[in-house]
């Protein structure tokens, strides 16, 4: 898996109260147990996140047409061995905290 992108877009934000963490794996190296509870919503034209249906916890995110799903962090048990990599959107993050974590920040998304 991929180090932990920190979105802070509105979007994520929004949904989620805060910013998003996530990482992301190969489709193809994905699996999932519980699959028939999870939800789909077509956040926008580009781009669809993954729910549960029973909880309501937020699980994936998945851009059109990739081959690849980013995983909401905060869902694996410790230890992961997740490392932060960077921040995303950091142009749009809440007033309310700082990002001062010294990772890279881009006002914009890189993927």
């Amino acid at each position: 898996m991929r180090n932990v992108i920190f979105c802070h877009c509105q979007q994520c934000r929004k949904q989620s109260g805060h910013y998003y963490a996530a990482t992301s794996v190969e489709d193809a190296r994905l699996y999932v147990t519980g699959e028939e509870h999870i939800t789909w919503y077509a956040a926008s034209a580009a781009a669809k996140r993954g729910f549960c249906r029973v909880c309501g916890s937020a699980l994936f995110w998945k851009r059109e047409a990739s081959e690849v799903t980013s995983i909401m962090a905060g869902l694996f048990d410790s230890p992961t061995g997740l490392k932060g990599g960077y921040h995303i959107f950091t142009n749009e993050k809440g007033d309310y905290y700082t990002v001062a974590d010294g990772l890279p920040c881009f006002s914009y998304s890189d993927d």
